[in-house]
């Protein structure tokens, strides 16, 4: 079960990817002066950077279950690499 923090976590990766999302489209229709378009810009760079954060440590923590020839079940460290 995931804990508050986690929980709080994910809520935030959330809301930073939906802020992120309103500021592309917002910048892709055109109409904000330079200067709200650099501060949106910077702030999407933040955004970004959070975001990416976020995802590197909830990878660090995604285990996968491994059933051994003896049947028996173990947990593992989940590798990218041994997603092929």
């Amino acid at each position: 079960m995931a804990s508050q923090q986690d929980a709080t976590s994910i809520a935030d990766f959330e809301k930073s990817l939906d802020e992120l999302e309103t500021l592309v489209r917002n910048l892709e229709q055109g109409e904000m002066s330079l200067e709200q378009s650099l501060a949106a810009f910077e702030r999407g760079v933040k955004l970004t950077r959070a975001c990416q954060q976020a995802l590197k440590s909830a990878e660090q923590r995604v285990e996968q279950l491994v059933q051994n020839d003896d049947g028996t079940l173990e947990t593992h460290s989940f590798s990218p690499d041994d997603a092929d």
